[in-house]
């Protein structure tokens, strides 16, 4: 009986013993700091929050950061991957980091060239964009000679003009376009259509393109 007694002892300190020692031979645990995905916009610094590492005997194991894959001149999505490693083998974990659009980026000084009609929607060449609420922007002096205000709403690389009016002496001006932004945020390509069919003479109906060029 004592025999038996001691091998099931016996047994039981082994099998504890396997399954510890399984258990420590394992690479480490990664934990990544900060945001994951993290947010930036194109044209910042990407500032890394970093990774600690711990081995199963939680001593701490030294935690390589991969920045190589972000560039925040355009928008996307990128990685940042981190390794570490111990005699028991290596771990590896990613960060998201998307880097996107954003007001900053597209305020400021245009450029506009487009095949719009010069008299019936007479684009202004030289523009200013402010502003406008927290994802808009403005174009004051829109068009040429008879000025007015344009508006547009930013939703990632899609730029959206609502329908709007221009009035001036000789009639309405009444216009809406749609497009897109490229990846930097430094230009736009927009299809407008217009209607200053009340303005006598040289007013009329038609969509015409426009590149709109930060500068």
């Amino acid at each position: 009986m004592r025999n038996k007694k001691f091998i099931s002892i016996l047994s039981l300190a082994l099998i504890i013993a396997f399954v510890a020692c399984k258990k420590d031979k394992n690479p480490p645990t990664i934990t990544i700091l900060g945001n994951n995905p993290d947010l930036v916009t194109v044209g910042s610094t990407y500032a890394d929050a970093g990774a600690t590492a711990i081995n199963p005997d939680e001593s701490v194991a030294t935690v390589t950061a991969d920045l190589s894959a972000v560039n925040t001149s355009t928008s996307g999505s990128f990685e940042v991957t981190y390794t570490a490693e111990n005699e028991y083998g290596t771990a590896n974990l990613s960060r998201a980091v998307n880097v996107v659009i954003s007001q900053s980026n597209y305020i400021g000084s245009y450029n506009l060239a487009s095949d719009c009609s010069a008299t019936a929607f007479p684009l202004n060449s030289a523009q200013e964009g402010v502003a406008s609420g927290s994802d808009g922007l403005q174009f004051d002096n829109f068009l040429n000679a008879v000025g007015g205000m344009a508006t547009a709403t930013i939703s990632g690389s899609t730029i959206t003009f609502s329908s709007q009016t221009i009035s001036t002496i000789g009639g309405d001006v009444v216009f809406d376009g749609a497009g897109t932004m490229n990846a930097s945020g430094t230009e736009m390509t927009v299809t407008f259509n217009y209607d200053s069919s009340q303005i006598p003479l040289i007013g009329g109906v038609g969509s015409c393109t426009a590149t709109i060029t930060k500068q």
